[in-house]
């Protein structure tokens, strides 16, 4: 199966957000979009575990297509698996027998989470040693990466000094860049990349947009969203206030760009914008809030293979149920009611 588009193949760009091992439900995804012959995926723009997918995605397809990109991330997603056995955060017997996947109850998990919030990673990691960072330079061969010419991909991560988000485009991609994408600053010390210190990109572009705007010739972008955007009620224990802070932070970048597209779409549609200048974006997103909901932030530091099968699953489910019912309007119509969502906020300003 080939990556590269032929006659009839419907372009698309992706934008895989970050959360971990969750990740390995937008590797279902991504592997349920890589075995349709009736896409391209003309980009991608990741962040964090999405841009890790992003430089798999991309170093498989230029290996063996399609073909070697699902191949690529199965490998890929296995061994995060086999180096999670040796990390010392592992659920208790009690929550395995429960079949719970959350690492909320875990001694070892919420010690070193505590330890997090007294002492930073420059105390107490003074040798700056991050397994991941090894497993992804073993795992992606960056320089077939950013030889691809069969995909564009786009990484951001965040400039510490200045608050802006910063994307790496495919051509100049390494491996510094994908981990500062995912650089926790309470986990990890900030990558510097030219001198200049990154921490993850979700705080400022969970994924970043903007690149497909001008760079791509694709309308149609496909979110696939990992952290809940809604969730009814109030927090009340400590753990609950931290899970929906951290989904609320991660989050908020993303609602920020569907507002100024949903902005554009409107002025374009009353015609005060001129069409040539500006592009309508159709949204579309892939998302599981009701399975990912009850899994915890905790989850997400849970690289058991069992998990991320169960994940991969329900990745490729979602999206195999959102093809069957949108495949039919892309390059039509957006399928995500931006309208909607923001039809209070329109009624308030005109007031």
């Amino acid at each position: 199966m080939s990556a590269s588009g032929g006659k009839g193949r419907r372009p698309i760009n992706l934008a895989l957000q970050g959360g971990g091992a969750h990740g390995a439900f937008t590797w279902g995804v991504l592997d349920r979009i890589l075995e349709d012959d009736r896409l391209q995926i003309e980009a991608i723009s990741g962040t964090s575990a999405g841009a890790m997918n992003a430089a798999v995605v991309a170093d498989g397809i230029m290996r063996d297509g399609n073909e070697g990109a699902r191949q690529c991330l199965r490998r890929f997603w296995k061994a995060v698996s086999d180096a999670g056995k040796k990390s010392p955060i592992q659920r208790t017997p009690i929550d395995i027998f429960m079949g719970n996947w959350s690492l909320d109850a875990s001694p070892s998990y919420l010690f070193f989470d505590l330890l997090g919030r007294l002492a930073s990673p420059y105390e107490l990691n003074p040798l700056n040693l991050n397994p991941l960072q090894g497993l992804v330079e073993e795992m992606v061969d960056f320089e077939r990466v950013r030889s691809c010419d069969r995909m564009k991909v786009f990484i951001s991560a965040t400039n510490v000094e200045t608050g802006r988000v910063k994307v790496f485009d495919r051509r100049e991609l390494t491996a510094d860049m994908v981990m500062a994408s995912a650089c926790l600053p309470l986990l990890y010390q900030a990558v510097e990349i030219d001198g200049v210190p990154y921490w993850d990109g979700g705080y400022m572009g969970n994924p970043v947009l903007f690149p497909f705007f001008r760079g791509c010739s694709s309308d149609d972008v496909v979110i696939v969203q990992l952290n809940p955007i809604t969730r009814k009620g109030s927090p009340k224990s400590a753990r609950e206030i931290l899970n929906r802070v951290n989904e609320i932070t991660f989050n908020s970048s993303l609602l920020r760009d569907f507002r100024a597209i949903h902005f554009v779409s409107r002025l374009l549609e009353e015609g005060k914008l001129d069409e040539s200048d500006y592009k309508k974006v159709l949204v579309h997103r892939i998302e599981a809030e009701e399975e990912i909901k009850p899994l915890g932030a905790s989850s997400k530091v849970n690289a058991e293979w069992a998990f991320l099968e169960h994940l991969f699953e329900i990745g490729y489910r979602r999206a195999d149920a959102w093809l069957d019912e949108n495949f039919q309007h892309l390059g039509k119509r957006p399928t995500v009611d931006l309208k909607a969502m923001y039809q209070g906020e329109n009624e308030h300003s005109r007031q």
